[in-house]
């Protein structure tokens, strides 16, 4: 089997990669491989993840179970949450720093965060507290945003900030009917714009199409972000995607594979559902081309513990991308 070995891939070619089985993905998995050694040598970009604000979400996204519109655990709250205190986020983003993580993500289950609001003034702080006080790169995932709002947590010191596209044009209103792709498209070039890096990828498993899964990272490869994550559906109950089945470990694996070959400079991070999905599985996501992942839990499931990832990534002969080295005031 002849592969492209330029990392353009084109549609159709990553079409056919996407009906590869058996020993073919042998051979997938190697090119991914060597891109990833190219690119991005032997670190691993390593983030931690904190929900500030949780449940009662006013969007009606089909996998999530902080969405109000669901009878879940975490989403039937009633009305507002304020953000957790500051003392609070502050000592996560320090274990997280102390487990080994490179960046901390600040994320809020609301719609967004937009100019003149409370959310505003209060994750300003929050990012100006971290910048100060930890080493870590500040990731904020707080939904849409305005531009005003945008060069106000740039200006407080936010590195980088994820927006997730989530699935294909052609899907997306099958996930989501609150907002449209083409919000999430014109948040995401507001930040670029105000200087932010953007994190944006989206989930694998909601019942898309090969050519959803492909289009998806096409979308992300013509916007240009800096980091892509990789989430495999955890069905959580309760939600409208709650009985859905898992996708198979080698099959997640091909689509990291075929993410690597159409976006091989891009960081490609695996995230919520490894561990259920991948299941034995997990030390091929870095041979399949992957290189970062999450540390530690997630928002409303358990991830693993960060000694036995750090474990994995030296049995694999990797290492923990380093921190920026900012001194802490």
């Amino acid at each position: 089997m002849d592969l492209p070995r330029n990392g353009s891939l084109t549609r159709e070619e990553a079409l056919a990669l996407a009906r590869l089985r058996g020993p073919d993905l042998v051979a997938l998995f190697a090119e991914a491989n060597r891109l990833r050694e190219v690119h991005h040598g032997n670190k691993v970009h390593l983030c931690g993840i904190g929900n500030v604000k949780s449940g009662g979400c006013s969007e009606d996204c089909s996998f999530c179970a902080q969405s109000a519109h669901f009878e879940t655990p975490v989403g039937q709250f009633p009305g507002e949450y304020p953000l957790l205190d500051k003392e609070e986020i502050l000592q996560r983003a320090l274990r997280a720093e102390a487990a080994g993580a490179h960046g901390f993500c600040v994320v809020a289950a609301w719609k967004g965060v937009y100019a003149g609001t409370k959310g505003l003034d209060r994750s300003v702080e929050i990012v100006r507290d971290l910048r100060k006080r930890t080493n870590l790169e500040v990731c904020l995932s707080l939904g849409l945003v305005d531009r005003e709002a945008a060069r106000a947590l740039k200006e407080a010191g936010g590195d980088r900030y994820n927006h997730n596209i989530e699935t294909s044009r052609r899907f997306f209103p099958s996930v989501c009917a609150t907002h449209t792709y083409d919000e999430r498209l014109e948040s995401i070039r507001v930040l670029k714009e105000v200087g932010f890096e953007v994190c944006s990828g989206g989930i694998l498993g909601m019942g898309e199409t090969p050519e959803d899964r492909i289009d998806m990272a096409l979308d992300l490869r013509a916007l240009d972000v800096d980091e892509v994550p990789i989430n495999f559906l955890d069905p959580r109950p309760g939600t409208p995607q709650g009985e859905r089945p898992l996708l198979e470990p080698l099959e997640a694996l091909k689509y990291i594979a075929i993410y690597r070959l159409l976006l091989p400079r891009q960081t490609l991070i695996i995230a919520g559902g490894r561990e259920r999905t991948l299941r034995d599985l997990q030390p091929m996501m870095f041979l399949a081309g992957a290189n970062g992942t999450i540390l530690g839990d997630y928002l409303t499931t358990r991830g693993r513990s960060p000694e036995d990832d750090l474990r994995m990534l030296r049995d694999l002969g990797l290492e923990p991308e380093s921190h920026p080295g900012r001194a802490v005031g």
